[in-house]
């Protein structure tokens, strides 16, 4: 198939595209390349997908409205995989602009080009940001998402209600995925494995947050990009039904519409000493600890239910963390080194 792949230089995107290449689609990457981290890590990816014959590249904002519509006016497009946002949470305590513009006039850019080229089937990135305050575990797609407590979580609690509309009146299907910490090889500078590894190898203090008293559902790389091919050929259908019975107790998950929202994490939540032990053993050396109160916006804990996801595909993410975070030190080893470029991340020599 020929596919629309927003985000393709970041760090699900890349992985994805290498799939979908790998799997015979010609991919047509589309990525801003913006600064929210080191531009290198970024197109050291895209060097590497150019290497494909059936990969091209579109540097765009999401927010370029003419430039959009232009894309999908020129490309036949049978699935769009919208990955591209502005990524962080606690980025968007001072910089609540940028996740406006990118996440929710984006993605309206996005709705728009595949209602009016007819796509079957727009898939695209949400985040188990959504539940917010809900203290209920694990959390499950029949739970409430009212809550955000950052404005990241609310942009991204708003694609899925646009993709709701959008799927209701002009009956474009639309799949959400509730990603839950996504972990792996050419992960973001800014995700936890990455800032630990970094500080560990400097031998600067790790910034542990909640003195500790943290759990997350670590989702490896691989499982998200199984998860999302998968998905991409679970086209939803309209279900007349989907009201039925439903009454005024109508529920998150349930709709008439061509519409779905999947979570896609391990099912298992690790504790973040558990992180730092495993960290410690595969790089060899002891961390320092700087144990601090919880950060605006954060919770302390996620766990997610991916049932629906299972018998949708088949499939739910299973990668036990101590392998997932064996293959990202063996990846940041050979990337960057020991060396005093683990202070600050550089790209190694013919890296």
């Amino acid at each position: 198939m020929a596919i629309l792949l927003t985000g393709a230089a970041g760090f699900v995107g890349f992985h994805t595209a290498r799939r979908l290449l790998a799997d015979g689609h010609t991919v047509v990457g589309l990525d801003s390349l913006n600064h929210y981290y080191d531009v290198r890590l970024k197109e050291a990816r895209l060097e590497r997908l150019r290497e494909h014959p059936g990969f091209s590249f579109v540097r765009m904002q999401l927010q370029d409205r003419p430039g959009i519509a232009a894309l999908f006016g020129e490309g036949k497009f049978e699935r769009v995989v919208h990955l591209a946002a502005q990524a962080g949470v606690a980025y968007s305590l001072d910089h609540p602009d940028a996740y406006v513009e990118a996440n929710v006039v984006g993605f309206l850019n996005i709705l728009e080009g595949c209602r009016r080229a007819g796509t079957p089937h727009l898939v695209y990135a949400s985040s188990s940001s959504v539940y917010g305050g809900n203290t209920r575990m694990p959390f499950a797609e029949t739970n409430a998402a009212d809550h955000p407590l950052t404005l990241y979580g609310a942009t991204k609690r708003a694609n899925e209600l646009m993709a709701h509309a959008y799927s209701h009146l002009f009956g474009l299907p639309t799949s959400g995925l509730r990603f839950f910490t996504v972990y792996g090889p050419w992960g973001r500078p800014d995700m936890v494995f990455f800032l630990f590894t970094r500080a560990i190898l400097a031998g600067r203090p790790l910034d542990v947050y909640n003195f500790g008293a943290m759990q997350r559902d670590f989702t490896y790389v691989d499982d998200v990009v199984e998860a999302i091919v998968r998905v991409l050929e679970v086209v939803p259908a309209p279900d007349p039904a989907g009201y039925a019975g439903a009454g005024a107790a109508l529920g998150p998950a349930e709709s008439a519409a061509p519409y779905r929202v999947y979570n896609v994490g391990n099912q298992e939540p690790a504790r973040l000493m558990d992180v730092i032990a495993l960290l410690e053993e595969y790089l060899g050396k002891r961390a320092r600890l700087n144990f601090l109160p919880m950060r605006a916006g954060d919770v302390p804990a996620t766990f997610a239910n991916a049932e629906r996801l299972r018998t949708a595909t088949g499939f739910a993410p299973a990668t036990p963390l101590k392998d997932g975070i064996r293959r990202f030190v063996d990846w940041y080893l050979e990337f960057y080194g020991r060396g005093e470029a683990a202070a600050e991340p550089a790209l190694a020599a013919g890296a």
